[in-house]
């Protein structure tokens, strides 16, 4: 399985917050977390994790969950994105494949903070028991030694 997730950021990104890795976590933290708990809610408890790239604005790795193996890749730089999405004059770029089959889903997201924060306060929310395998896994990876076992650079689309 790969998943792909690029979304550009503009120079802000590295004078906010955002930029700061104390802060934000970096972008495993900051733009991959939702996609780490998807993987561990839909394919189980992870059994493996390396680091393969870790940048302020790129990470990559592999990840081996009960069900799945996964090459995953995350940006935030605009120059990450593949043509095809650059000449649609598109900023994100999100793409699940399995088996080969892709899975593009750019768009949709934009609401999704809303409705979960809606849901958190009508007590719908997620405690930090469902939470936890993700948390601990974007800790593992801002603090893991960076393997070159495998191509560091994930984006196959380009």
């Amino acid at each position: 399985m790969d998943l792909t997730y690029i979304t550009s950021r503009g120079k802000w990104y590295d004078i906010s917050w955002k930029g700061e890795l104390s802060k934000s976590g970096g972008v495993a933290t900051n733009i991959g977390i939702h996609f780490f708990d998807m993987l561990s809610w839909v394919f189980g408890e992870l059994q493996t994790a390396e680091v393969h790239l870790l940048e302020n604005h790129k990470a990559a790795g592999y990840l081996e969950y009960q069900n799945a193996r996964v090459r995953w890749f995350l940006s935030i730089d605009s120059s990450d994105l593949p043509k095809e999405i650059q000449e649609k004059g598109q900023r994100t770029f999100r793409s699940i494949s399995i088996d080969q089959k892709e899975l593009e889903f750019s768009s949709g997201f934009t609401d999704l903070h809303t409705a979960s924060y809606e849901g958190i306060l009508q007590g719908k929310g997620f405690g930090l028991e469902a939470a936890r395998p993700s948390i601990e896994l974007v800790h593992s990876i801002r603090n893991a030694k960076v393997s070159f076992n495998y191509p560091t650079h994930y984006l196959l689309k380009k």
